[in-house]
């Protein structure tokens, strides 16, 4: 039988009698950039050029997490619930939006 446990609260998920939530996240780099010169005026090979210097610069590994990161999460009810309600995890004064009194 394969245990789980919840990855935020660390408790024990029962398979057989407690709901099992799975969280798979997806984090890569946006390379839409805004096109601030038009196509004619770029120099595409000096572009490629540049690239492949910071990848020859680059320590292994450092580019793919940096690029692309994917993970998956266990969660206890609650703790789904909680996500849920604040995915990214910020401050509730935050998203309450109390004055500076």
């Amino acid at each position: 039988m394969i245990h789980y446990t919840c990855d935020c609260c660390q408790q024990r998920i029962d398979a057989e009698i407690d709901l099992r939530y799975v969280v798979r996240m997806e984090v890569y780099a946006a390379l839409d950039s805004a096109e601030e010169e038009s196509d004619n005026d770029r120099d595409h090979l000096q572009e490629i050029q540049d690239i492949l210097e910071s990848l020859d610069d680059a320590q292994d590994g450092q580019i793919d997490e940096e690029v692309y990161r994917n993970v998956r999460f266990d969660l206890c009810s609650e703790c789904r619930n909680r996500f849920i309600k604040n995915p990214l995890g910020r401050a509730i004064s935050q998203q309450l939006d109390f004055s500076q009194n």
